[in-house]
């Protein structure tokens, strides 16, 4: 099935139910179907051709959820880009996706049309507002489409969302989700996450639209539910706890860091927030008394997730159930797991030669059901490594208990999950080592009580030449988003390496993470 039809039969049954709420603006189901048609006749009027990708580079806008379900509808690949990066590194997702066309809201303009000469291919640029030159207006394309679709038959296995992940080589990699991926995704959501979820319930986005809240826009669009848009670009508890109130949210999802700022709010005190049924949280590990905290603030909402962008959202989950405070010593070891297994996902942990390790044995994760991937877009040889023998292959190293409980030790790619964000030193690497006083550099995540962990790059000097933390750190600033820059740089003499020269970022990680149970 189309994933956009979940749109069209929401709407056809829930008319006149609240579809999208973004401050003043309100969305009925009726309406907020007719503008998905009318821009999808709009898109097809222009010449995306079915199979075609089309760019969206917005940020949380009630047009970002249009455009996601018009591209879904008509069989086109959406690739929704995190806002938060470098004009540098939008351009080359829009190059390397093969989108036809781009649709920006109005802060992204400027730095689109001064690196346009990097997607020629891309042959429509689509404002929102402020439309003017190359750049087509938004609501008057989509005021001539007609507001009847018939959403195209597309094959479960075609593209339905192109979303790029960093990868270790430096280069962002396309992860192909399928129109079947999503829709089991969806379905995965309504037997694990909230049972008995219905069109009385309301989704807060207040994470990007285009990461984990916009998946989770689905199974809510699915059943009718309202998706209420924080009508602010930086997170604001007391707006958020105040949205919950007024609006009655039941579910949301956010990363640890998020969901440290709600808790250390004094705001959350203020406001009515029991309507919460589900606080998804999930894209870096939690510490358990973070946790506690957590618990103990908003009350028995919390479900920890742990997925992948190439098993969107969906490979163990920790439940209400065991987010206990007074437990067992078993309950509470398990607060430092991401959970068992989701319906219909099995996961196992393998040794190197991808032999599956009994329980209490630390080993790769791995994974496979309909959630994961058709592979990575443009990139054969590295959808062959992920999928080897029929498994996703994580990445990641952890160990499952008798019971089946998952503990994540470490990520064997060396990524740094910063606030929710996907971080892969060798990109940071490769920038840093153009200084002309770096001779050498490794960059590795660190504790960091608000972030989970923090970028610190660990730099050996050219002899004879001289930078200051602060100088290369700014190095940075033309090359890469803000997010990924270094917070700190360490200078050492002399960076630890193996006999075969390759350095030892473990020994590096050592110092800086001690004792702890977590190491990552």
């Amino acid at each position: 099935m189309n994933i956009g039809n979940l749109l069209t039969k929401t709407a056809r049954t829930f008319p006149d139910r609240p579809a999208i709420v973004h401050g003043p603006r309100k969305l009925s189901y009726a309406q907020f179907n007719a503008r998905v048609n009318r821009l999808a006749n709009a898109l097809n009027h222009l010449g995306v051709r079915q199979g075609g990708k089309v760019a969206l580079l917005q940020y949380n806008y009630p047009e970002m959820l249009e455009s996601m379900f018009a591209c879904f509808k008509a069989g086109y690949g959406a690739v929704p880009i995190n806002w938060r990066l470098h004009p540098k590194e939008v351009s080359f997702i829009i190059d390397h996706s093969e989108a036809e066309a781009v649709i920006l809201s109005p802060e992204f303009n400027g730095p689109i049309i001064e690196v346009r000469e990097h997607f020629p291919n891309a042959r429509h640029l689509i404002a929102l507002s402020g439309a003017e030159g190359e750049l087509l207006d938004y609501e008057d394309l989509i005021s001539k489409g007609s507001d009847r679709f018939s959403d195209v038959g597309v094959h479960p296995d075609d593209l339905a969302w192109l979303f790029y992940t960093s990868g270790t080589t430096g280069q962002p990699k396309g992860v192909m989700l399928t129109h079947r991926n999503l829709l089991a995704m969806t379905m995965n959501f309504f037997a694990d996450i909230c049972p008995g979820f219905g069109p009385d319930d309301a989704i807060l986005h207040a994470a990007p639209l285009s990461h984990g809240s916009g998946l989770y826009a689905l199974p809510n669009v699915a059943k009718g539910a309202a998706n209420v848009i924080l009508p602010s670009k930086s997170f604001d508890p007391e707006l958020i706890f105040k949205s919950i109130q007024d609006h009655r949210v039941t579910n949301m999802f956010a990363a640890p860091t998020m969901i440290k700022l709600m808790i250390e709010s004094p705001h959350a005190d203020r406001y009515d927030h029991t309507s919460m049924r589900a606080l998804n949280y999930g894209g870096a590990p939690m510490l358990v008394e973070d946790l506690k905290k957590a618990m103990a603030k908003l009350g028995p909402c919390l479900v920890q997730l742990y997925g992948q962008a190439e098993s969107p959202m969906t490979i163990t989950y920790l439940p209400h159930s065991d987010h206990v405070l007074d437990g067992s010593p078993e309950q509470m070891k398990r607060l430092a797991s991401a959970g068992f297994s989701r319906t219909d996902v099995e996961v196992k942990t393998f040794d190197g030669e991808d032999r599956e390790l009994p329980p209490g044995e630390t080993g790769e994760i791995v994974t496979r059901s309909d959630f994961v991937m058709r592979g990575y877009w443009r990139n054969p040889e590295a959808t062959k490594a992920a999928l080897k023998g029929g498994w996703l292959h994580t990445g990641d190293v952890g160990y499952m208990d008798e019971k089946g409980y998952l503990f994540i030790m470490d990520r064997s790619k060396d990524m740094i999950i910063s606030g929710g964000e996907n971080i892969y030193p060798r990109e940071i690497e490769e920038v840093l080592i153009q200084h002309p006083a770096v001779r050498e550099v490794a960059v590795i995540g660190v504790p960091d009580p608000q972030w989970g962990e923090a970028v610190k790059a660990v730099v050996s000097l050219v002899e004879g030449r001289s930078v200051t933390a602060e100088e290369l750190i700014a190095f940075c600033k033309n090359h890469i988003a803000g997010y990924k820059k270094p917070r700190s740089v360490d200078f050492i003499d002399e960076l630890p390496k193996n006999n075969y020269g390759k350095i030892l970022k473990r020994d590096l990680r050592v110092r800086y993470w001690g004792s702890r149970e977590r190491k990552v």
